[in-house]
């Protein structure tokens, strides 16, 4: 019989040569991950510190030697100079592992009224919150950029479509101000969730509470929090936030994914609506005339791993009874991931939104096509002919299939034609029938006529301030 080569355990697997104490090693450890929540963890044992002296739980002398510890450990783990240990598991007892050799006992003092279960409710909380605020300003940038561009082409026409066929005319301005709105909105979600997750879960220990003398008020404070959370077993079971903010940025990233779906189709040869620049496009390894719209592509598939993460984090969540489970360190690497991803789908669209050349007269040429001023005429024979709108609709058909026949677009069909399908058609009609007199006319509140566009800038410029 063949011996196992290191002694090698084959019923674990090469990789596991110790047994089963390295799968466990393996599975229970978080520390490859939650590392990024340094900063929230150092920054919660400090006010955690400090109200624990307050309330005379905490000797003065402890309460300097562990502060004065934590934030040697905060400029070490930034100068890339800390050793952190699997061994430990988490950042949690990686920091305070070290802070015992620091400081010496005094460090064991400041879990008192702790628990991990809300000291780790605590940092990702806060970890969530910072990114709100981030993501927040992102979006707020890229709004500002599609403002730029709107108050560019309040002016510039373009095709407005509805199932990817011609409809109406429209303005690439009021095309940018759509992206507005919707990022406006992805903006207020993200302001909403930061609103409803800021409370403070700091202080429920385990999940009942603790009988020391504690402030949870006073840590809220300190933390930049509205107040403490009220339900000790909810407190450490919730991670509503971090699925409000998984909802956010799915939403958000679907709204980008849209958006990098127009500028690969405009993009190409057959709309050359828009050129991008280099530093967001590749070339083909075969095709030397190629210029592929990659950074959009990319942004445009981003969502998919987003939307994957709220989906893993739903079904972790679905079955844990209250409180904590060890199914909860799931939580972490997809909300840290779909925060990354969100950041740098963001960052390439503002890039490519700001510096994208837009092809004017490809635009107005298209906006023509497919008669895109028919519902003009009928609105028209409304108006003028005092006509109810179906019996214009079926007349504005007529010279449709009239032009089409001729090849020809309906301003270019003879007011002889148009009397002889209605003799109530005159010459004014003419005068609506062009792509600029459509967009000019889209007066009501919310179109696309030239005049709306700016005044909505305005509108918009007012409101971020």
């Amino acid at each position: 019989m063949a011996t196992m080569a290191g002694g090698e355990n084959k019923m674990w697997g090469g990789r596991f040569s110790a047994g089963p104490d390295a799968i466990m090693e393996e599975i229970n450890a978080s520390i490859g991950f939650d590392r990024k929540l340094y900063a929230q963890d150092i920054a919660g044992s400090r006010a955690h510190a400090a109200m624990l002296h307050k309330q005379g739980i905490l000797s003065a002398d402890d309460h300097v030697a562990i502060d004065q510890g934590l934030v040697t450990i905060l400029g070490e783990i930034e100068a890339d100079t800390f050793v952190f240990s699997r061994a430990l598991e988490d950042i949690h007892m990686n920091i305070e592992s070290r802070l015992r050799e620091l400081i010496g006992p005094a460090a064991g003092r400041l879990h008192t009224a702790r628990s991990r279960n809300d000291q780790v409710a605590l940092d990702f909380r806060l970890w969530v919150r910072d990114q709100c605020d981030a993501i927040a300003a992102q979006i707020e940038t890229l709004i500002k950029t599609f403002l730029t561009r709107a108050e560019e082409h309040a002016d510039t026409v373009m095709p407005g479509f509805t199932h990817l066929q011609t409809a109406q005319p429209v303005t690439f301005g009021h095309h940018c101000l759509a992206y507005v709105e919707m990022l406006a909105r992805d903006h207020s979600r993200l302001k909403d969730a930061r609103e409803r997750m800021n409370e403070n879960p700091l202080g429920a220990a385990a999940l009942a509470g603790t009988g020391f003398d504690i402030d949870r008020h006073a840590t809220s404070t300190a933390l930049g929090f509205r107040e403490p959370t009220r339900n000790s077993l909810d407190t450490v079971a919730d991670r509503d936030f971090a699925l409000e903010f998984l909802a956010c940025a799915s939403i958000c990233a679907t709204h980008l994914s849209r958006l990098a779906e127009e500028i690969v189709i405009w993009s190409t040869p057959q709309f050359n609506f828009v050129r991008l620049s280099d530093k967001f496009s590749t070339g083909s390894s075969i095709m030397p005339q190629k210029k592929n719209p990659d950074a959009a592509e990319l942004v445009r598939a981003k969502v998919a791993r987003i939307n994957g993460s709220l989906v893993s984090l739903l079904t972790v969540m679905k079955g844990l009874p209250l409180t904590y489970s060890k199914d909860m360190q799931e939580d972490k690497e997809v909300v840290f991931d779909a925060a990354e991803t969100l950041e740098l789908a963001l960052a390439a669209m503002n890039g490519m939104i700001a510096d994208m050349t837009i092809n004017k007269d490809a635009m107005r040429a298209a906006a023509g096509s497919g008669f895109s001023t028919a519902t003009d005429l009928a609105d028209w024979l409304v108006r003028e002919a005092g006509m109810p709108f179906r019996d214009a609709h079926h007349i504005t058909g007529s010279a449709v299939a009239m032009a089409e026949k001729q090849g020809c677009d309906l301003a270019e069909l003879s007011l002889e034609d148009m009397q002889s399908i209605d003799a109530a058609i005159t010459n004014d009609v003419f005068n609506v029938l062009t792509v600029d007199a459509s967009v000019a006319s889209r007066t009501s509140f919310g179109g696309t006529a030239p005049e709306n566009v700016r005044k909505q800038i305005v509108y918009w410029k007012e409101r971020l301030g």
